[in-house]
């Protein structure tokens, strides 16, 4: 693994980060010898994925549940 420099991490951030995200992680070396790891975040996904539940009812069924709901009086 490759240790860049401050000044090259500095001078190449972005493609820094796309090598991090490729290889998992880049370390940069401070002139005072302290050794700093980038890694990508593991990334969570959406909230709003969550998994399906079988209700035992049909397609058909639940687009009259809905016209029903719809319905004015």
């Amino acid at each position: 693994m490759m240790v860049y420099t401050y000044s090259e991490a500095r001078q190449n951030l972005a493609s820094l980060l796309e090598k991090a995200a490729k290889e998992g992680e880049v370390r940069i070396k401070r002139k005072d010898g302290q050794v700093f790891v980038i890694k990508p975040q593991a990334t969570e996904g959406s909230p709003l994925d969550v998994e399906g539940i079988e209700l035992g009812i049909t397609a058909t069924e639940i687009l009259k549940a809905i016209q029903e709901g719809r319905r004015t009086y």
